[in-house]
């Protein structure tokens, strides 16, 4: 019996995979915990525009990654930061900081978590700092650090 799976299932396989399984295991174990549904025509072409639709969302997500990271090439943002002792710089620059700053002063939201520190930002200058906004598109930011 032919089996389109709903969920990822460790030995089965991958969401909207077809497989084949015997039709006891399927009728009585996939079918009732819903973990598929039997590949019938219809069930079929629902799978074929759904996957139509994600393809369609994922080069539209990949197009804005795109144009993100082409925006944020042109701008900088501008931390400042305490001085210590003979100016050096108290502290570091974490990716939070960044992404607050970038926040405040373009108004467009980036997540910490993919701003990819080349390493600690603890002196005063220009960095430039990858981000991931996409799998396959990484944008580059220029980061100032300032004393305040």
């Amino acid at each position: 019996m032919k089996i389109i799976l709903l969920q990822d299932e460790k030995k089965l396989g991958k969401i909207g995979d077809i497989i084949e399984v015997s039709e006891g295991y399927a009728r009585n174990y996939i079918l009732p915990k819903k973990i598929g549904v039997e590949a019938t025509p219809k069930n079929m072409n629902d799978l074929k525009l759904k996957k139509a639709n994600e393809n369609k969302v994922a080069q539209k997500r990949l197009e804005e990654a795109t144009a993100m990271a082409a925006q944020m090439e042109e701008k900088q943002v501008t931390i400042k930061i305490k001085a210590g002792e003979n100016g050096k710089a108290f502290g570091s620059v974490t990716g939070k900081e960044i992404a607050a700053a970038y926040m405040e002063q373009y108004h467009i939201e980036i997540d910490k978590k993919k701003i990819v520190l080349p390493e600690s930002l603890k002196n005063f200058g220009s960095y430039q700092v990858k981000v991931k906004l996409h799998p396959q598109v990484t944008g580059t930011l220029t980061v100032n650090v300032t004393e305040a």
